[in-house]
């Protein structure tokens, strides 16, 4: 379990250093969904409970505010 974790840890540390930061809404979501699916195969539970708030937190809302403006 600890190897995954690591090697979980090391991929996205890597792809980091690789990629420019997501510029949209939607590139950033799905960078967090194949992290969380990354995470999922790898049986990092804490990980994936972490990535999961963050996909809520970065999911557009729906106000019906919004929509009278």
């Amino acid at each position: 379990m600890q190897s995954h974790l690591l090697a979980l840890t090391k991929a996205v540390a890597a792809g980091r250093k690789t990629k420019p930061p997501c510029d949209t809404r939607e590139r950033l979501l799905v960078a967090l969904l194949r992290k969380r699916a990354t995470a999922h195969n790898a049986g990092a539970q804490d990980m994936e409970c972490l990535l999961r708030s963050q996909i809520r937190w970065a999911l557009p809302t729906y106000r019906p505010q919004d929509e009278a403006a």
